[in-house]
């Protein structure tokens, strides 16, 4: 497999004043001499408002490492959320520019892979010659994948000076990212509405504590209410209603078992506008009340 780093620069957002938002600690093509792909890691300042961040056409995996922060993002005229915390794949959808704010809780770190775009076409050729689907690739890689987290950690840390490591985790990672993360031939399209459903719930688990429509998360996994009501039926059973109060109701059990929480401190941790809420979704769907639930 022959790899081309003639996409990827020191500097892969042409124009963007990086030093205003980050501090970067490590870079392989500075510190070892890799051509093959670009690892980084960086500092973040705590507060950002509005970083705007140029189209980048390379594939650009963020793997942060400490701190907390939800971060708003608008793109494609929308915007959309998504939290930042320690083992959260991002994967920035190439040829899309956007603008970033968030406000975190402490210092935000973090490690980031970017391939060359040359890289990754070549081996969807060698897979098929199907186009990759890259919005698609980041909503199932948001749903999370412990594989692609452990290699971008190893390569974000590697001492190796040779290039043969940095292009053999560049075949690795385009392949496990094409093979399990893109579109997949016509014959299996469920397996890509799979994917996205992976990413619905991955949000719902995220935001469980917020008011969330079918809507905005229709709108996260990029379909439109009604396909992302009929998939998720179809893939898990039940509708997306009735999963998000499923996963909630399971949150508030954790609480009631595991914590001395009272029933007021529990309903907004878990999604509910009340106590008396909570008590009447938790009696429909468990049979018992919180309070007998403790007890017991």
């Amino acid at each position: 497999m022959v790899f081309d780093s003639a996409h990827l620069d020191l500097q892969p957002y042409a124009g963007f004043d990086m030093n205003r938002y980050v501090r970067r600690t490590r870079c392989s093509w500075e510190d070892l001499g890799w051509q093959s792909l670009l690892a980084q890691r960086f500092d973040h300042v705590p507060l950002v408002e509005d970083m705007e961040l140029p189209a980048t056409a390379d594939l650009h995996l963020v793997l942060p490492v400490s701190g907390r922060a939800v971060i708003e993002t608008h793109a494609d005229g929308r915007w959309s959320r998504h939290t930042w915390a320690p083992g959260r794949l991002e994967l920035v959808i190439p040829d899309r520019p956007a603008l970033r704010r968030y406000r975190a809780d402490g210092p935000l770190r973090s490690v980031q892979i970017h391939l060359p775009r040359g890289t990754v076409e070549r081996t969807a050729e060698q897979l098929g010659g199907r186009a990759v689907d890259y919005a698609s690739m980041a909503a199932s890689v948001a749903a999370g994948d412990p594989l692609i987290e452990e290699t971008v950690r190893a390569v974000g840390s590697a001492d190796e000076t040779e290039d043969l490591y940095a292009e053999s985790a560049a075949a690795f990672l385009a392949v496990h990212l094409l093979t399990r993360h893109s579109r997949p031939p016509a014959w299996r399209t469920p397996a890509r509405e799979d994917a996205r459903i992976r990413a619905a719930i991955a949000l719902m688990r995220d935001r469980l504590a917020e008011p969330l429509t079918l809507a905005d998360i229709a709108d996260e996994v990029y379909l439109s209410v009604y396909h992302l009501v009929r998939v998720f039926s179809r893939t898990t059973g039940e509708t997306p209603h009735r999963f998000l109060i499923r996963l909630r109701i399971e949150k508030a059990q954790h609480l009631l078992r595991d914590t001395d929480l009272t029933l007021a401190q529990i309903a907004p941790l878990c999604g509910f506008a009340s106590p008396g809420a909570l008590s009447t979704a938790f009696l429909r769907h468990t049979g018992i009340r919180p309070s007998a639930y403790r007890n017991s």
